[in-house]
């Protein structure tokens, strides 16, 4: 354990990495946008209203995450960046129309996001949620037109099991229920392991299928599929890693700063939220995101120098401000 232990630090403190995962990172956010931009200008005959809500949420700023996720397992499976960019966009329209829905009166009823106004608050409700339709919608088209079909068929099935019913949607459904709303569920009754089970779907989910798109995108059409075991390994490291992300998210919420996260702090504990902090205090929530992060990292020892950077960007959760 411990020379597993060492060899991730030595991954992740490595200046030379770091600094490599910093160009990647920018660069690969200006070819995500530029993309996503490219393919909101070629959808024909959307009224003009709807596009402009469409294009406020889809290319606000942000850190591009999910769709870096993608291009990383490309690389990985021994594909490309270029390769998993139509996945990439996919997954990041299903994100923001996730994030659309979410800010929305009868959901979380939040007026900041990514450090402007929600969508509602800049276009109305009515348009917030038609934008959101049309993003998720918009995501299943990009993959049926960037892909060979058994490519895309494989991306659709594994991107719509994450963003539906018992993934992303029935997670947030779960999360309400926690709250004291859709099917109130007790909320003094509440432990780690419930939350485990929320974040996973609300939040794990999307990371999980990111990394199986990437890899279905290079290897998708070899007459033996995809490598099995490189899904396996990818698999148990998104599970670590949108299990930690969600805990610095909810630290940041109790200890982060407006400025900083681009949305409104201190609004779980107001709402009654069910959250890592609120169950096991910050202390204990860092340590916990700090063993998730060793986790995955242990999951991609066998990947060697293809692992290098999804290492250091697991690694990257236990310092993120925003």
């Amino acid at each position: 354990m411990r020379s597993v232990k060492a060899a991730a630090d030595a991954v992740v403190n490595s200046r030379g990495m770091v600094d490599d995962l910093s160009r990647y990172l920018h660069d690969g956010r200006g070819r995500v946008e530029a993309r996503l931009a490219a393919k909101l200008n070629s959808v024909a005959d959307c009224p003009p209203a709807l596009m402009e809500a469409m294009r406020y949420s889809l290319l606000a700023p942000g850190k591009r995450l999910r769709p870096i996720l993608v291009m990383l397992a490309s690389e990985a499976a021994e594909g490309t960046a270029d390769s998993a960019m139509p996945a990439a966009c996919a997954v990041e329209m299903i994100h923001a129309y996730s994030l659309v829905h979410d800010d929305l009166p009868a959901m979380d009823d939040d007026d900041l996001r990514r450090g402007q106004p929600t969508c509602h608050k800049q276009f109305g409700e009515a348009l917030a949620i038609l934008a959101g339709d049309a993003l998720l919608t918009l995501a299943f088209q990009v993959l049926t037109e960037g892909y060979p079909p058994l490519t895309a068929a494989n991306c659709c099935r594994e991107l719509a099991r994450a963003a539906g019913a018992a993934g992303m949607v029935g997670g947030q459904a779960t999360d309400l229920a926690w709250e004291g709303r859709n099917g109130s569920m007790p909320r003094s009754t509440a432990g780690p392991a419930d939350l485990e089970a929320v974040h996973a779907c609300k939040t794990g989910a999307l990371f999980r299928a990111c990394l199986q798109l990437g890899v279905w995108a290079s290897q998708g059409e070899r007459a033996e599929g995809p490598d099995r075991a490189l899904l396996a390994r990818l698999d148990a490291y998104g599970r670590c890693f949108g299990q930690a992300f969600q805990i610095t998210d909810d630290v940041l919420d109790v200890a982060g700063k407006m400025e900083q996260t681009g949305k409104r702090v201190h609004k779980d504990a107001v709402r009654g939220k069910l959250t890592y902090p609120s169950l096991l205090g910050v202390g204990e929530s860092r340590r916990r995101a700090e063993l998730l992060c060793r986790e995955a990292q242990m999951h991609l020892q066998s990947l060697g120098q293809a692992g290098q950077r999804l290492a250091a960007l697991v690694q990257g959760l236990l310092e993120r401000d925003r």
